[in-house]
């Protein structure tokens, strides 16, 4: 689905052994005490001392994992599934072409190109490159990562280029012209070209962007969490201290940035949105001749665009405006855009869906003729297309298949056609063209079987969680397993802000362990959306350990079913969900014979001093407000090792370019594992981002490597 507009802001060992212990295992480093813990040169990103200590640890860990029998034949599975030229071309329209960026085997950089709409719809399009990243690269000597372009409409010919350092979230932007098509395509000579850093971008016309950066001098431009608070006007031709100041956010924000959106006649509309913490923002529309006039939604929304003269916003909490409503937590709702644009007062607000207790709003398209709505209903996700009429507001639902996540890929205000996705566990992924005018529904594109899914099955359980929550979780097996406990099985979570994982295919999951005999469960624990706002702030701040309370009765299930049995249970999860691991690893480990831990958070009293971390406190709570700091003390990973205990075998994935997550967390309770001589596997890439891939050779890496541990812990019992 298209981003609102409004949108702020992802050995030498042998396996079982213990990593070489220091001479001397005595812990003398309190991390509890930051100016004892002996840890912190391992926040130095690019520090000698600290990529000395990841080399030697990819080298000891590499051994092992690739030179397992299976590591080869699973690394060219992936990289086959990830490089191939069956995968579905997913694109943008835009002026009558639609556009992709595309990485395979002989482009592993990337291109971005464009074919027309009609070509699109063929087995084997022809496209027009407009830019080749990998001779691109090679021509600047520059290791570029594609982060997206952001063309001026209603032509998009002019576009602002990102391109990342080696995968980092900062990004350097540079204008490129597509005026004179694919082969004259160039970067603009002396065009616009903002230096590396999280900077908002939008055009304002075709001189001017609306810029939200890091404007360097000693004034401070960015907030605690690392991104831009101050949004400039900046001209063609000019520097960037010859930006105009147009709107200030406060340096304890998490960020400010401006926005555009087009209303139904086709005119654009620019304003600031500032995020006063990850959760809540206001926003402040510019108008012609007149002050700037504050939107008026609770602090906790999420506006979508202008559809059919009506505002649409999503609502994460109650709210009685004015003594209208109420309307609850989860709410779709929406009101007359050009009555306040005229008056800067709140119009009468519509109710134009409203979920039930098992449903969730899940994403927002707005096209020409309507607004498409993707909803969940118990975890299983449909698309319903809305109009608005005299008498209000009607709806269908578009008859995409059944019992999977079915979803919108691509809508746009001033496009009648929309990309429409469905897919499920067992089910690849299929491409559909929508069009709003006529509700004609039509697939295009499908995704080959990367697995052999004729002998397997897909159920849905509930787990209670000790204060007696219903959790539900799925299960992806063979149909013919034994429930004797001899299974081995991979537990999946993640349960944070607000994000739900619904049902898709992974190819590389199915060819790697579904096909290998493993059974996959998805808990759809608490801290995501899965059931609406509620479902997520259940769990937020020192609420945080019905998470995972949640998690592990989904894991004790499995167990009591006799899917599986303790030595035969693994679990993954990265991110925040690498946080998830780290907390089963010290709070259960007795529970898991293998963890994968991606990219996680793992120090929580530090994690709001490290790169974006300051943006998730209204998530994980505040290291420095006593209360929170007491709940985060017992919860933090690397506080919680405790040398008197066993440990399973942990496998840390991290990366160095890293600038959301920073790869300190892992590195840091990695270090307390080698000096209390327990087990451990490090990989850290030193060129991928939060991600940990900045490529697709990269990626198939990635998944070898884990499946290889995986297959070693629960498969042979190593």
């Amino acid at each position: 689905m298209r981003r609102t507009a409004f949108g702020l802001a992802a050995a030498a060992f042998a396996l079982l052994g213990a990593c070489n212990p220091v001479e001397d295992t005595k812990v003398t480093s309190n991390p509890l005490d930051p100016n004892s813990d002996a840890h912190l040169y391992l926040e130095e990103v690019e520090g000698a001392q600290a990529l000395d200590w990841v080399r030697a640890q990819n080298e000891r860990s590499l051994k092992v994992l690739e030179g397992d029998a299976r590591y080869a034949g699973y690394y060219e599975a992936a990289l086959k599934i990830a490089t191939s030229a069956e995968r579905i071309p997913y694109g943008s329209i835009r002026g009558g072409f639609v556009y992709n960026f595309w990485q395979d085997e002989a482009h592993e950089r990337g291109l971005w190109r464009r074919t027309p709409v009609a070509e699109y719809a063929k087995a084997q399009p022809v496209w027009e490159t407009l830019l080749d990243l990998d001779a691109l690269s090679k021509a600047e000597g520059a290791n570029w990562v594609y982060k997206g372009v952001n063309c001026l409409p209603p032509e998009n010919v002019d576009c602002l280029l990102s391109l990342s350092d080696g995968g980092k979230d900062a990004a350097r932007v540079r204008e490129y012209s597509i005026a004179q098509g694919g082969a004259k395509a160039a970067f603009v000579a002396g065009g616009f070209d903002i230096p590396e850093a999280k900077s908002s971008i939008t055009w304002q016309d075709k001189d001017t962007l609306l810029i939200a950066t890091d404007w360097g001098g000693d004034t401070p431009s960015l907030t605690e969490s690392g991104y831009p608070f101050v949004v400039k006007q900046l001209k063609r031709g000019e520097a960037l201290g010859q930006a105009v100041e147009v709107y200030r956010g406060d340096v304890k924000d998490v960020a400010a940035s401006a926005f555009a959106l087009e209303d139904e006649h086709g005119k654009r509309w620019f304003g600031a949105s500032r995020a006063e913490t990850f959760f809540t923002s206001s926003y402040v529309l510019f108008r012609d001749g007149a002050e700037p006039v504050k939107i008026p939604l609770p602090e906790k929304a999420s506006p979508q665009g202008v559809f059919a003269d009506t505002l649409i916003a999503t609502i994460e909490e109650d709210w009685a405006p004015e003594g209208q409503g109420p309307f609850k937590s989860g709410d779709l709702i929406g009101y007359k855009w050009s009555e306040f644009v005229a008056t800067g007062k709140l119009p009468k607000v519509d109710l134009v869906f409203r979920p039930t207790q098992k449903q969730a709003l899940q994403g927002v398209g707005i096209t020409k003729n309507e607004l498409l709505v993707n909803i969940s209903d118990n975890v299983v996700v449909k698309v319903m297309a809305y109009r608005k009429g005299p008498s209000g507001w009607t709806s269908k639902e578009v008859p995409l298949p059944p019992n999977g996540s079915a979803g919108v890929i691509f809508a746009d205000v001033e496009e009648a056609t929309a990309f429409l996705g469905f897919d499920g566990y067992l089910s690849p992924d299929s491409l559909f063209t929508y069009d709003s005018a006529s509700g004609a529904l039509s697939q295009i594109k499908a995704l080959p079987a990367w697995f052999d899914a004729s002998s397997m099955v897909v159920d849905q359980f509930d787990a209670t969680s000790k204060d007696g929550t219903k959790v539900p979780y799925f299960v992806v097996r063979k149909k013919d397993i034994k429930y004797d406990g001899s299974n081995p099985t991979l537990v999946y979570g993640y349960g944070g802000f607000q994000v739900s994982q619904t049902p898709g295919y992974s190819g590389t999951v199915g060819k790697l362990w579904l096909e290998q005999g493993g059974v996959y469960v998805m808990a759809n624990i608490r801290g995501g959306g899965e059931f609406g706002p509620a479902w997520h702030q259940a769990g937020l701040k020192t609420k945080r350990q019905v998470v995972y309370d949640d998690f592990i009765a989904v894991a004790e299930d499995v167990i009591a079913k006799k899917i599986t049995s303790k030595e035969k249970l693994g679990a993954m999860g990265g991110s925040n969900g690498g946080l998830l691991m780290g907390v089963m690893f010290t709070q259960r480990p007795d529970l898991f014979r293998a963890i994968v831990c991606q990219v996680p958070l793992l120090d929580m009293l530090r994690y709001h001093l490290l790169l974006a971390g300051a943006s998730w406190m209204d998530e994980y709570g505040d290291p420095d407000v006593p209360e929170e700091r007491a709940f985060l003390e017992k919860l933090s990973p690397y506080h919680n090792v405790d040398p008197a205990k066993t440990y399973p075998e942990i496998y840390f994935e991290t990366s160095t370019k890293d600038d959301r997550v920073h790869p300190g967390h892992a590195r840091k309770l990695a270090k307390r594992l080698e000096e209390t001589g327990k087990p451990f596997l490090y990989y850290e890439n030193i060129d991928g981002g939060h991600s940990a891939a900045a490529n697709q050779r990269e990626a198939a890496k990635r998944a070898a490597l884990e499946f290889t541990y995986l297959s070693r812990k629960l498969m042979d019992g190593k």
